[in-house]
């Protein structure tokens, strides 16, 4: 009978440890919360950032956002590359929260070019710049980055 009784228990603890295991994985599937955003065209970008944000920060790989007239955008960057070529797209974007605090992921797509195209010789500064309809800054912003062909 003992033995039947300490079967259960382990069979219990053992359903329990799966339920537990599916819980996390389907939390962090779930990723966040997805934002609409606009990829603006190059004329489209609005004088601060083009005056203020570009030059200060072109130089880096990262994501930033900053508000202009009460819009939040976000500025993809690529960094400093010696020549033509290199791009970067910006796919999507979601926001999540934990313990009040609020993360901004930035997912692009980066492209190098081919080592048998010819590419000209000049310092470029791939970016891209989205019109967001985020309501407020987010406290953290991390940038995810895939590579493709």
């Amino acid at each position: 009978m003992d033995k039947i009784r300490n079967h259960k228990k382990m069979l219990g603890a053992g359903l329990a440890v799966v339920l537990a295991l599916l819980a996390g994985v389907t939390l962090l599937s779930r990723g966040g919360t997805d934002v609409e955003f606009t990829v603006l065209a190059e004329e489209e970008y609005p004088g601060d950032i083009v005056s203020q944000v570009i030059p200060e920060y072109r130089k880096l790989e990262r994501a930033l956002a900053c508000v202009v007239e009460d819009t939040v955008y976000v500025v993809a960057t690529r960094g400093e590359k010696a020549s033509d070529g290199y791009e970067i797209t910006i796919d999507k974007m979601t926001l999540t929260e934990k313990d009040g605090s609020t993360t901004l992921e930035v997912y692009v797509k980066f492209r190098d070019p081919s080592p048998d195209t010819a590419v000209g010789q000049a310092v470029t500064y791939p970016l891209q710049v989205a019109k967001t309809e985020l309501k407020a800054l987010p406290n953290h912003i991390s940038l995810k980055v895939e590579y493709v062909d």
